[in-house]
């Protein structure tokens, strides 16, 4: 079968061609719940931010979506006292499934500079300083998303709490109910997960939880939340809930695996010799630690034994601004780790 990628980069990113004189760059966060945006200044360097309401288009539509995106992006503008003109590039990086009618409502109300690029790229930004490399986000859903020599790119995952979501903070939910059913009918093994996941879910028993999984029925983010009582338990020594964390991590590694074949990243074709890269780890579920990025380690570097797994301590934002740099070929004058504090600074005072 021929595959092509699932989300690739602009030409603007994967051929970037050097801009002289720039001093302004813009990134934008767009997301189910709020947007984000940044502008840097990149002799300042200074930070001024802009914020709207959700602008994934699967949540509000295209139109809402885009109205916030340009609201948040007129706001930050403002704020750096700047013309819209004067900005070097700006990249707008938007959560979810599908960008096209994004790209064309932006394409239409502003100019070339403006791209358009989905979340999964901005993350890749953040976990690499957009170099070779890979991000694997795992928050209430999952994805990964990685770009090897020669700009080859490559996602699995991504496809939803129905479809997918493997090894998410939504897939641990589920499956640690699953797991509670199993004790309660004894099907499976024992598991404190039959205590907890009533109690945090404020129902008297399993099978009332079940009940108002359906009738209710629970959100998404509300099931995902669980996910740190999973860790908790499976720090205590429940062995199913360690076996969860060691079945996320199985999951997630196919799926990098995948990105890790198709970019060229461990070798051979389409990169050629195998390189050292950055795996970085995104997102929320991964807060458990050890439990579940160790195995999850281990099983990367099985596959890619070059490859470099760490957390990534970056704001979305920030590369929505790696990316607008990169498109004009400012990257040599951002810096990550300063980056990342100017952000971090930024955002506290807008508290």
């Amino acid at each position: 079968m021929h595959r092509d990628p699932l989300v690739e980069l602009p030409a603007a990113l994967s051929r970037p061609k050097t801009a002289a004189g720039v001093r302004y760059l813009m990134g934008v966060d767009g997301g189910a719940t709020k947007t984000l945006a940044a502008v840097l200044d990149l002799d300042g360097p200074e930070l001024h931010v802009g914020h709207a309401g959700p602008s994934n288009e699967d949540a509000v539509g295209a139109e809402a979506a885009v109205h916030a995106l340009l609201g948040a992006a007129s706001q930050a503008i403002e704020r750096a006292g700047i013309d819209a003109g004067e900005l070097g590039s700006a990249v707008l990086a938007v959560a979810g499934t599908d960008t096209a009618s994004i790209v064309r409502h932006v394409r239409a109300a502003r100019p070339e500079q403006w791209l358009v690029v989905n979340d999964v790229v901005g993350a890749w930004a953040t976990a690499t300083g957009t170099g070779p490399g890979i991000a694997v986000i795992s928050g209430t859903g999952s994805n990964v998303f990685g770009v090897g020599p020669g700009a080859h790119a490559w996602r699995a995952g991504g496809w939803g709490h129905i479809l997918g979501d493997e090894g998410s903070g939504y897939w641990l939910g589920v499956e640690s109910i699953k797991a509670a059913l199993r004790d309660r009918e004894a099907s499976g093994p024992p598991t404190a997960l039959s205590e907890a996941a009533p109690a945090f879910f404020g129902v008297a028993s399993v099978e009332a939880l079940a009940s108002l999984v359906y009738s209710r029925p629970l959100t998404k983010g509300e099931v995902a939340a669980f996910a740190t009582e999973i860790a908790k338990i499976a720090e205590a020594g429940d062995a199913v809930a360690r076996d969860l964390f060691r079945r996320a991590a199985a999951e997630l590694s196919g799926q990098i695996g995948a990105v890790i074949e198709h970019t060229g990243l461990a070798g051979g074709p389409p990169g050629g010799a195998a390189v050292a890269f950055p795996v970085g780890l995104i997102g929320s579920a991964f807060k458990a630690g050890p439990m579940f990025v160790g195995p999850l380690t281990d099983a990367i570097q099985a596959r890619a034994p070059l490859a470099r797994v760490g957390t990534v301590e970056m704001a979305p934002v920030g590369g929505s601004l790696l990316l607008a740099a990169r498109a004009c070929g400012a990257d040599a004058r951002i810096d990550a780790t300063a980056l990342t504090a100017l952000i971090e600074r930024a955002l506290a005072i807008e508290g």
